[in-house]
């Protein structure tokens, strides 16, 4: 007689998830996904998952994202998003990552958030170490 056994395993359960966010038409907006492919073979245990809208992001409690931020000067860590600057919204295409997180703040639907912000006019490879690592100090 033999027994059978049915396993299974469920690789990466607690998988750190990070939203990289950019535009590949707009210049000043496309540096961040120009670092995914590196950023996942630097960090294979992480899944950087590429997205244009808010719309489709994926609530969980805690949001880790890389995007493009104006006015700084080296890749920054922003833990606090109530000091995001967000513009008069006129119609729903004014309605931005920034104003979004503070909405999914203000009806509990997030609990913490970590904008890993990359200056715009960055050279690529200077992003890519200074990204990877902030990562290395806050994640892993």
């Amino acid at each position: 007689m033999f027994l059978k056994l049915k396993v299974s395993f469920k690789i990466f359960d607690d998988m750190i998830t990070i939203y990289v966010f950019g535009n590949p038409l707009v210049k000043e907006d496309s540096l961040p996904l120009k670092l995914i492919e590196n950023l996942r073979k630097e960090f294979p245990s992480i899944e950087f998952k590429e997205f244009d809208t808010v719309e489709d992001l994926e609530l969980d409690k805690e949001l880790n994202i890389i995007d493009t931020v104006k006015g700084i000067k080296k890749v920054e860590l922003i833990e606090d998003i109530d000091k995001i600057i967000t513009d008069k919204i006129y119609s729903m295409h004014d309605f931005d990552l920034g104003y979004n997180l503070k909405l999914f703040k203000k009806m509990k639907m997030i609990d913490k958030v970590r904008i890993f912000g990359i200056p715009s006019n960055m050279d690529e490879k200077v992003a890519f170490e200074q990204l990877k690592k902030l990562i290395k100090s806050i994640l892993l």
